[in-house]
């Protein structure tokens, strides 16, 4: 991608400083929630055409929110990918009131499968591959289904800090996706390091991992707020990341961006064509437009670099 010697903090690039990570960012991802969707006049105003975004379904949302959000976002040209969290589903009859509503009011056939965060399953469901077994995804259409990573590990999945169970998971889902003929991904919990996420890469796919990687970042927002959100939802490593950075005066007061981050990937990417990472999935921490106006901003480089080089 343009970017020489890992990890491509500051480093030179054959390119010019930004481009690299502007390649990085074509075809991202971002996600919303109802909620929040609710506020953005028109999101084709923020987004470029055929954006997928990610519905999240956060306890306590109204379905009837869900549904309506997607039905807006896929009348206005996007790729709609709601999330389906098992352990939120009470019945084999509740997934299925879901999927064919999606299909039936607003034209969804693709979906994050994940286990959710909730402690304690409210149903039978209580992670994603029992979702996937109920064949209830192939009845009713629905061709692509993400599935979650976790570069850092997960104590959710593997109490012990090992990395056992959610390593057979992928192959499970990855086995589950060639039997169907369904596409799949894994898109990841959100890093602030290149390093751990890369190595975690590498490590799958040696061990037969082929599904391709959207690796998730946090999108421009306050420290303060990344390391509320990091904490809450189990990141790892990287998360020494946010606290040097707290603790350097002249950036405390900075917003974050994922420009670092991005251009350890970039550079990764460089001089590593067959890696499984592919994409770009962001998280909207500091608000859905900022994290569109600097996504758009940054590829908008590769754009100019493109018609100077034509």
């Amino acid at each position: 991608m343009g970017i020489l010697d890992f990890p491509g903090r500051g480093k030179a690039t054959a390119e010019g400083p930004d481009t690299g990570l502007a390649k990085a960012l074509d075809g991202f991802s971002i996600e919303i929630m109802p909620r929040t969707a609710a506020k953005v006049p028109s999101f084709s105003d923020i987004l470029p055409a055929d954006t997928r975004v990610y519905i999240a379904n956060i306890d306590g949302t109204p379905f009837d929110d869900m549904v309506a959000t997607a039905k807006r976002l896929q009348g206005d040209g996007f790729a709609v990918m709601p999330h389906i969290p098992a352990r939120m589903i009470e019945s084999r009859a509740m997934l299925e009131e879901w999927l064919r509503r999606y299909r039936d009011e607003a034209g969804i056939d693709q979906a994050l499968v994940l286990a959710g965060g909730l402690p304690a399953p409210r149903g039978e469901f209580e992670n994603s591959m029992q979702l996937l077994e109920t064949g209830l995804f192939q009845q009713y259409g629905f061709r692509r289904l993400h599935v979650a990573g976790h570069p850092e590990g997960s104590r959710d999945i593997d109490a012990n800090g090992s990395t056992q169970n959610a390593d057979a998971a992928l192959h499970w889902k990855q086995d589950y996706a060639r039997h169907t003929g369904t596409e799949m991904a894994i898109v990841t919990q959100f890093v602030f390091d290149a390093r751990p996420a890369i190595e975690w890469s590498e490590r799958i796919r040696a061990s037969g991992i082929t599904l391709p990687i959207h690796l998730g970042v946090a999108g421009p927002a306050k420290l303060q707020t990344l390391i509320k959100f990091a904490m809450a939802c189990g990141v790892g490593q990287s998360i020494r990341v946010l606290r040097k950075r707290a603790m350097d005066l002249t950036k405390l007061m900075l917003p974050y961006t994922p420009a670092e981050v991005l251009s350890g990937v970039a550079n990764h990417l460089s001089s590593h064509p067959d890696s499984l990472i592919k994409q770009v999935h962001v998280f909207p921490l500091g608000g859905i437009v900022a994290a569109a106006d600097w996504a758009g901003d940054h590829k908008a480089v590769a754009s100019r670099d493109s018609v100077r080089s034509a």
